[in-house]
């Protein structure tokens, strides 16, 4: 009889030598969000594409994984991600993936999912922490929306603001014509530097100059008539490259021009800078107003908050005081009422604004006591005082740290002459 210990049968009930317990349900769930879907660039778990795990009693696990569609060409990726994670689990011995779609409401939910965690994880800005954003969005072209972002800006500029201009309808750029700049960009340390407009601060108490930065297209083109024919990508670079390559410097306001519509430029600001707050655009036309609901639609899905409506070309007032409702009445309101978000202001149909806009001189400027310039400054208040306030760094610990090691060094310096 063989008697040699290292050669006897093994022990079923030795605890070494039993087989892993299979693991729990929420062990999988852990594991698989170190999946990323390759699209979305979040995990499969947050994104809500794990339908079910189902775990057998001999360790096999099944997942079953809700794409947004059946065709996805990345589910391969996926699957072998999925596979490779859960086998690293002890007691797992088979590893089956299986898939489903998503209904409506799970796409919609992944989506939205998808942009925060873009937003959250947005490359840096040259846009200074301090400064407040203002989108200046519409549902469609001809509302007036550029000429809104110059004299809402020039009309912050003239209250002592520094007030950064962004161009951002980078196929329609109309607002270096609007401003009369005509010098292209200039660059220095491997940076571009804005366009620098100074704006009379008669608003002010203090007598502090305002004055506007301004980044557009047409500061690089040839000439204002010059076609640019780019598709969505090459126009979602044009504004990183406006954000992160120019030297804004320090402001108190940034003002973003959008392209009319939800497109990509609209997704991309979202994404660049999550701090941006959104003007909605209209005029009174009923059919103008539920186009803009959409572009209000399309911020909140972005998690960008909507401050409030513009009703432009309200009315157009005779020198007699009549007044004439040529596009209608009431969209302002409505749309306000449609998106919960307050009417601001409401500006009239007046010659002037287009004077000012074709010769370079915003009629908040050249005409500050005529109806739409009193609206505008009326309006530049509203956002200061109530809408969207400069933020004070005066007190602020890292302002104070600032000082004192400015004063330290200067104490330093006059020691050692």
């Amino acid at each position: 009889m063989d008697t040699d210990p290292d050669r006897r049968a093994p022990d079923p009930n030795d605890p070494d030598l039993r087989p892993e317990a299979p693991p729990e349900a929420e062990a999988v769930r852990g594991v698989l969000r170190g999946v990323i879907d390759p699209e979305l660039h979040a995990s499969i778990v947050d994104l809500g594409m794990v339908d079910d795990v189902a775990i057998d009693p001999g360790g096999g696990v099944t997942v079953q994984i809700a794409l947004t569609t059946l065709g996805c060409p990345l589910r391969g990726q996926i699957k072998k991600d999925v596979e490779s994670k859960v086998r690293g689990l002890p007691g797992v011995t088979a590893v089956s993936v299986k898939y489903a779609e998503m209904t409506p409401e799970q796409k919609t939910a992944a989506m939205q999912r998808a942009r925060w965690n873009a937003r959250e994880h947005a490359p840096e800005t040259e846009i200074p922490s301090t400064t407040r954003v203002l989108a200046i969005a519409s549902g469609k072209g001809g509302v007036g929306k550029s000429s809104v972002t110059v004299n809402l800006a020039a009309a912050l500029g003239s209250r002592g603001f520094t007030v950064g201009v962004l161009d951002a309808d980078i196929w329609g750029f109309s607002v270096p014509r609007m401003l009369g700049i005509t010098e292209r960009l200039s660059g220095a340390d491997g940076k571009i530097h804005p366009n620098v407009l100074s704006v009379a601060s008669h608003l002010d108490k203090n007598g502090k100059q305002g004055s506007l930065k301004v980044v557009s297209m047409g500061f690089l083109v040839d000439g204002e008539s010059t076609a640019l024919m780019w598709r969505g990508l090459i126009l979602t670079r044009a504004l990183e490259q406006f954000l992160t390559d120019v030297r804004w410097g320090d402001m108190d306001y940034l003002l973003v021009d959008m392209p009319p519509g939800t497109g990509d430029i609209q997704m991309a600001l979202a994404r660049l800078l999550p701090q941006a707050e959104m003007l909605v655009v209209t005029t009174p036309a009923r059919n103008a107003q539920k186009v803009a609901s959409r572009v209000a639609d399309m911020a909140r899905r972005s998690y960008m908050k909507v401050a409030g409506v513009i009703e432009n070309m309200s009315a157009f007032v005779a020198p007699d005081g009549t007044s004439y409702a040529l596009f209608g009445t009431g969209g302002g309101a409505a749309l306000a009422r449609e998106i919960g978000a307050p009417l601001l202001a409401t500006f009239p149909i007046e010659p002037a604004v287009a004077e000012g806009g074709d010769s370079g001189h915003p009629v908040v400027l050249a005409a500050p006591d005529s109806p739409t310039g009193v609206a505008f400054h009326a309006l530049a208040a509203l956002v200061v005082d109530e809408i969207l306030p400069p933020i004070e760094m005066g007190g602020c610990t890292a302002r104070i740290l600032d000082i004192a090691t400015a004063n330290l060094a200067q104490l330093d310096a006059e020691a050692g002459s």
